[in-house]
């Protein structure tokens, strides 16, 4: 009796091992080579919707062309095939039934622009300190429609250019030249498109659809959702100079909420890197940015990711020319109204409470719309030894000033959730979430080639 129940034990085991070593195939999709990349999770926490970076240099080959590229996850349950509607409505690229693993969404993205993929991006969940083999699975395969769970464009929104990323849960967009706008959704959707080709008020913009909730940021003079600065005055901590507000007598036109001319001040060119689907990238150009005190210009890169209520954001300097000592770069965002959460730890500020929603301009008897809560965060990686400031000025906001940027370049984390939507509505979810974030942002997934497998091997 022990024999055959060790012979039983011994025949899942192998029956294991086959789904999670054995050749993926997906209809008539058998490929028989692909490429090992081992995930590790340093964390002792479970990482979901967890994003992982490639570069092209890590490869083995690098001449690879986008549909001779399939990512699977060996441990996922494969797809059983489409029904016969399904298949008569999505037509002949509809994913087929799949064994021994699941493709998963990802992007090659050619982020220089020069015709040639530079990064693989896909996400994945992680069990607590744990590995995970990833196979690409190399072949010709026009199989898979992919869902779309990010997006970023740049539209003409009330008579100017505007850059718009999004997730389906929280989306971001720049009105005040360099500061954040942020506008939280009901329900998982993504929308920025009608707001910029209909031209809808954000915060009217649930009259046309409820779950498309509506701009829950208030930002006039102040950093908004998230702003870049420069600390120029070491004496004076607080003192920060910010890239749409310049000295008087180098505009031609009297102080704005808005720049000056666009030869006499500073200027912004907007540009989409990425656009889906598991990740979106915008860019933002600074130009001619004369401080009074020193002359900069800068590049920013804001990216949003399925399924997460943060984007990240990578700020090189191109041009620094201080005319003081000790300057520094730093980022913020405007502390809440209301605050009654506040939470500074390292690299990461948290501010949150009750918020007030209504259209700055008063124009007419509509009354305010209270939401019990609104929280913004803001994590720095630890590496850029960021320093907590609060600043008085510009409405009161919460910053870092960073001591050690990487070649004049520094990242960091905005995050933002409302007590309507369907994750992290209040403050203690939020800051459960803001806490496990910073940890997984501090310590990324690590990704590393392993081997090439072919089949006649």
């Amino acid at each position: 009796m022990m024999k055959y129940l060790i012979l039983i034990l011994l025949l899942s085991f192998e029956e294991l091992s086959a789904q999670k070593d054995g050749w993926y195939t997906q209809g008539s999709f058998k490929p028989d080579e692909r490429i090992e990349f081992v995930i590790t999770n340093n964390l002792d926490v479970q990482r979901e919707h967890c994003p992982v970076t490639i570069t092209r240099e890590q490869f083995p080959m690098i001449d690879l062309h986008e549909m001779w590229v399939t990512i699977v996850d060996p441990e996922l349950p494969s797809f059983e095939g489409p029904t016969a509607e399904l298949l008569r409505l999505q037509g002949g690229h509809q994913l087929r039934a799949e064994t021994n693993g699941h493709a998963i969404y990802h992007q090659l993205d050619d982020l220089d622009k020069d015709g040639i993929w530079d990064e693989l991006f896909f996400q994945v969940d992680m069990p607590p300190n744990s590995t995970k083999s990833i196979f690409i699975y190399l072949g010709e395969n026009i199989r898979g429609w992919n869902k779309h769970y990010t997006h970023a464009n740049i539209g003409s929104y009330c008579r100017h250019q505007m850059p718009f990323w999004e997730s389906e849960n929280i989306g971001w967009k720049i009105w005040f030249a360099n500061s954040i706008d942020v506008y939280a959704k009901r329900k998982p959707v993504l929308m920025s498109n009608q707001l910029y080709m209909e031209n809808y008020d954000g915060y009217a913009v649930s009259a046309h659809n409820h779950d498309w909730g509506s701009d829950i940021q208030s930002v006039a003079n102040s950093f908004g959702g998230g702003a870049a600065c420069l600390f120029e005055f070491p004496d004076h901590p607080d003192s920060v100079s910010m890239p749409r507000y310049t000295p008087k007598k180098l505009q031609t036109v009297p102080k704005s909420y808005w720049n000056a001319g666009q030869v006499s001040d500073t200027r912004f060119a907007y540009e989409v890197v990425v656009n889906g689907p598991v990740r979106s990238i915008i860019k933002i150009k600074a130009f001619n940015w004369d401080t009074g005190n020193g002359f900069y210009e800068y590049e920013q890169f804001y990216t949003a990711y399925a399924k997460q209520s943060y984007c990240t954001s990578k700020i090189v300097y191109k041009t620094i020319l201080p005319n003081t000592p000790d300057v520094r770069m730093g980022y913020g965002f405007r502390k809440k109204k209301e605050e009654e959460l506040f939470v500074q730890e390292g690299g990461m500020v948290v501010s949150g409470g009750p918020e007030s929603i209504k259209d700055p301009e008063n124009i007419d008897d509509r009354k305010e719309y209270v939401v019990d809560f609104v929280g913004t965060g803001l994590i720095v990686r630890d590496e850029y030894q960021p320093e907590y400031q609060f600043v008085e000025d510009y409405k009161g906001n919460h910053t870092f000033r960073i001591k050690s940027p990487t070649n004049n370049s520094f990242e960091l984390l905005l995050a933002s959730a409302w007590s309507e939507g369907v994750v992290y509505n209040n403050k203690e979810d939020f800051m459960k979430y803001m806490e496990k974030t910073r940890l997984e942002y501090n310590n990324p997934l690590q990704a590393r080639f392993n081997k090439i497998h072919k089949k006649s091997n």
